[in-house]
């Protein structure tokens, strides 16, 4: 929608000037640009049209895309309308053209696709396009009817022609010809004699499929006095109306009496059988079947004229079918605009309800003064604002690259107006997040080019993503894959896993002893698992490794060990400052709606519950980090550094943890460092604990209790008779609700808040879980695959190699990168709605829906591809 404004605001600078003097500036124009922090600031207008210039000025609208309309006239019935005689005519021009698009299809012709959409056509226009699409409408069904006729023709004459050719063979290996008038003669070497003997003979053409019913249909009938023949008809015939392949059977039935007669072409009739004359000379059959000949040939002289003339009418008429489509839709939805607006003031004004974005007011009086003045009014349409207490719609500015963040977030529920919108927050988080899962620098390079690949040709996928519904919703995320790709290769590089393997960019800073053996089998082999112990000097000497993880790690007996501890410590680090940031946000929306009382009786107690109990575990989680050692041998040595999740579990609980007499090193002073890491901890945590629990009242009675208060002052200074009108105007715009009521809400909120500060920071424990399972999964596919081909010699290996490679990409595509990576969406997009918005997000608005021509083709082209499948 912005840049289809500023390429509009461009065009109208250049080519028109408003009457009124009115100049909108570049410094203008930049101060009213919207954020995706917050929602535009929105609001209600009305609009005064003059009747001559409403049409064109709804188009113009149309054309910016700026402009929601609200209908008016809620209670007047849409045939009562007063444009609903012009929707009507759009409709039909729109049966008219679907009737060409399928006449074109049929005909297997490309539909030219306009290079520039052509604007709304000007309502003079709608009578000239009208008289063309009947015209076209009238030529075509006038070829198609004479087309049918002509193929029904030649169907009956080739029916015909195959029929006489069929009983002369037949009649003249028997040597019998029959005649109408029941007498029977039999040609025997060019003599004739009578016979005593009459038949009757009834020839035709029936469909195969129902040769035998007719046959067993006229057996009964005739109670077995009845002799048929059948030959079957080898080219299928096209049916002229259907233009379907249909295989025909000659049948010639025999019989004696004139009664019998009767039935027999009832019968026929019946089952839709078409009956034809069968001569009883032979001589007479040849002038026949020549005569059929002469008539199919001119016959198919002006089928093939017929063809080419309705050839002719297509490729003409498909040349405009898209530009045709997009003129009457346009019409059309201005015309339903219209009927939203109220005729007042004796014919004299159009007045219409819209709600508008405030920083594109000028755009938007720009544009309606253009259609003003392009119609020749000589009123000047005006835009006048509406003060309104109704909810406002969410209107947030995106671009190609923001859409996809953005509509992560309206999956979950529409940011209410002017309410904090995190999608620009997501932008950073939900990528990182979705690396901390899927830790592969290999990875997350096949993510990139695929990201690459949809970015680069954009615009050509972008006409071909339609055809497929899955491919769609990638192409779509395009920018969101891009980033995720970004953010793995470097948590991939963190984590030195490149494809379940390790890269020694700066070299190991270890010192470790690896013994290696090497036979015909096997070249070049590590002798065994070793583990790598850090307090060992030998080992190493405390200089760590400059990026990420030291890549010896790959191949020690404790790596299982050593990543499990780190991962789970950074899920919970990270997911404590996810949610805090979440809470921080809250604090944002109150100023906001200046709810100033919720600071200190909501977001306050929140944020100290919070930080007491899981910030406290942060805070310990890095001192035993900077305190602790394993080359330490005093009390910060490794055996001395308490358990977290014992002490935090002893902290809850107000229990105290049981001395080791056997650590003596760890008690220094009297003081029990595998207990406390710092004097004053115990004090400190029963202090958290304490002052954690009491916010919970404070969060549970603060908000019932104020709201209790100002009811109890507003009663003693405007008395009972007053304070319906005094609560319904104060600052915070509050409905009137009982005590009750809120006291409920209140409760709830505050036991969601409570038990989901638990529940939510053991959730972010899967960015820990999917890490190690995803990096242990890769591991697996390596060993039990490409290392098939790796240990293989010989030509043997080189064959194998291939084969293998190519299973183990397969694989590692479609379920390390595509389900893997599903997974890790899946789970990233679930800590973002439950456990981070949560925290501040409410997500009850509607979104600002404008009337824009780009978004009505789109919506009709959707319904196209539906109707044209039940049309075809």
């Amino acid at each position: 929608i912005s840049s289809t404004r500023d390429t509009y605001c461009r065009h109208r600078f250049k080519h028109f000037k408003v009457a009124s003097g009115w100049r909108l500036t570049d410094s203008m124009a930049a101060t009213n640009q919207g954020t995706l922090f917050r929602s535009e600031v929105m609001c209600r207008s009305q609009l005064y049209l003059p009747p001559e210039a409403a049409y064109n000025c709804v188009a113009e609208l149309g054309e910016l895309g700026l402009v929601q309309f609200v209908d008016v006239n809620p209670d007047v019935s849409n045939f009562q309308r007063q444009f609903v005689n012009e929707v009507k005519r759009c409709e039909e021009m729109e049966r008219k053209l679907r009737f060409i698009e399928v006449e074109v299809i049929k005909e297997d012709l490309n539909i030219d696709e306009d290079e520039t959409e052509p604007s709304a056509p000007a309502q003079r226009e709608m009578v000239e396009l009208e008289q063309n699409l009947t015209t076209v409408e009238n030529n075509l069904k006038e070829v198609n009817k004479n087309y049918v006729e002509l193929r029904k023709s030649n169907l009956e004459l080739t029916e015909y022609k195959c029929m006489l050719k069929q009983a002369d063979t037949f009649l003249s290996e028997t040597r019998i010809s029959l005649d109408t008038d029941e007498q029977t003669n039999i040609e025997d070497d060019g003599d004739k004699r009578e016979d005593s003997m009459k038949f009757n003979i009834v020839a035709g053409v029936l469909d195969r499929s129902r040769q035998h019913t007719f046959e067993k249909m006229l057996w009964r009938v005739s109670k077995g006095n009845v002799f048929t023949r059948f030959f079957e008809i080898q080219e299928p015939i096209e049916d002229p109306k259907s233009g379907q392949s249909l295989h025909k059977t000659i049948f010639m039935i025999f019989f004696q009496g004139e009664e019998l007669k009767i039935r027999v072409k009832k019968i026929c009739e019946g089952f839709h059988a078409n009956v034809y004359l069968c001569p009883d000379k032979a001589r007479e059959r040849d002038e026949l079947i020549q005569g059929m000949l002469t008539r199919l040939d001119d016959l198919n002289t002006v089928l093939n004229q017929t063809t080419e003339h309705r050839h002719r009418l297509l490729l003409a008429a498909c040349r405009t079918l898209r530009s045709s489509y997009v003129k009457v839709r346009k019409m059309k939805a201005v015309y339903h605009i219209l009927n939203q607006f109220s005729l007042r003031d004796a014919q004299r004004v159009l007045i219409g309800e819209c709600w508008m974005p405030v920083s594109d007011i000028p755009a938007i009086r720009m544009a309606i003064n253009a259609g003003a003045q392009a119609a020749g009014s000589s009123v000047t349409p005006t835009i006048e604002r509406v003060p309104t207490t109704e909810e406002h719609p969410t209107f947030n500015r995106t671009n190609k690259y923001t859409e996809g963040f953005q509509n992560l977030i309206d999956a979950y529920g529409m940011n209410s107006y002017r309410e904090v919108n995190p999608s620009v927050y997501t932008i950073a988080t939900f990528p990182f997040l979705f690396a901390v899962m899927f830790g592969d620098a290999g990875h997350g390079l096949i993510m990139l080019v695929a990201a690459l690949v949809m970015i680069i040709w954009e615009n050509k996928l972008e006409k071909t993503m339609k055809s497929s519904e899955i491919f769609s919703i990638f192409f779509a995320g395009r920018y969101i894959v891009f980033l995720m790709s970004i953010f793995s290769i470097y948590t991939g590089l963190i984590y030195n896993d490149v494809f379940s393997k390790s890269v020694n960019i700066f070299g190991t800073h270890w010192m470790t002893n690896m013994n290696f053996t090497a036979n015909s089998s096997h070249p070049l082999s590590l002798e065994t698992n070793f583990m790598l112990d850090p307090k060992s000097i030998a080992q190493y000497r405390g200089n760590p490794y400059p990026f990420g993880i030291d890549p010896i790690w790959q191949t020690a007996k404790n790596k299982i060990g050593f990543l499990n501890t780190y991962k789970m410590k950074i899920s919970l680090i990270f997911g404590v400052i996810h949610m805090t940031f979440g809470v921080m946000l809250s604090l944002w929306n109150k100023i906001l709606k200046r709810h100033y009382h919720e600071i200190i009786l909501e977001f306050l107690p929140q944020l100290f519950f919070f930080l007491c109990l899981f910030g406290y575990l942060i805070l310990i989680i890095f001192i035993k980090w900077m305190l602790y050692g394993a080359n330490y041998t005093d009390q910060y040595s490794e055996h001395c550094a308490p358990n977290l999740l014992i002490t935090f579990i002893n902290m809850v609980l107000f229990k105290k943890a049981d001395v080791d007499p056997k650590l003596e090193k760890c008690h220094v002073d009297g003081f029990n460092y595998e207990i406390y890491m710092f004097p004053g901890q115990s004090g400190l945590q029963k202090f958290l604990i304490v002052y954690g629990l009491l916010m919970v009242p404070v969060m549970l009675f603060g908000k019932p209790a104020y709201k209790y208060y100002k009811m109890r002052e507003a009663r003693r200074r405007q008395g009972d008779a007053m304070r319906q009108d005094l609560l319904g105007n104060t600052a915070d715009h509050e409905d009137e609700e009982s005590i009750g009521d809120t006291m409920m809400y209140q409760a709830i909120h505050t036991i969601e808040y409570v038990l989901g500060s638990v529940s939510h920071t053991a959730s972010y424990l899967r960015l820990w879980a999917l890490s190690l399972a995803h990096a242990q999964l890769s591991e697996v596919l390596w060993s039990m695959v490409m290392q098939i081909a790796l240990k293989s010699g010989g030509w043997v290996g080189a064959i194998m190699l291939y084969v293998i490679f190519a299973f183990w990409a397969v694989l590692t595509i479609s379920i390390l990168v595509l389900m893997e990576g599903l997974s890790a969406f899946l789970h990233t997009l679930r800590l973002h709605w439950v456990e981070f918005q949560s925290k501040f997000y409410h997500g009850d608005g509607y979104g600002f829906v404008p009337f824009s021509f780009r978004s009505v083709l789109k919506e009709a082209a959707a319904d196209d591809k539906e109707v044209m499948k039940t049309l075809r």
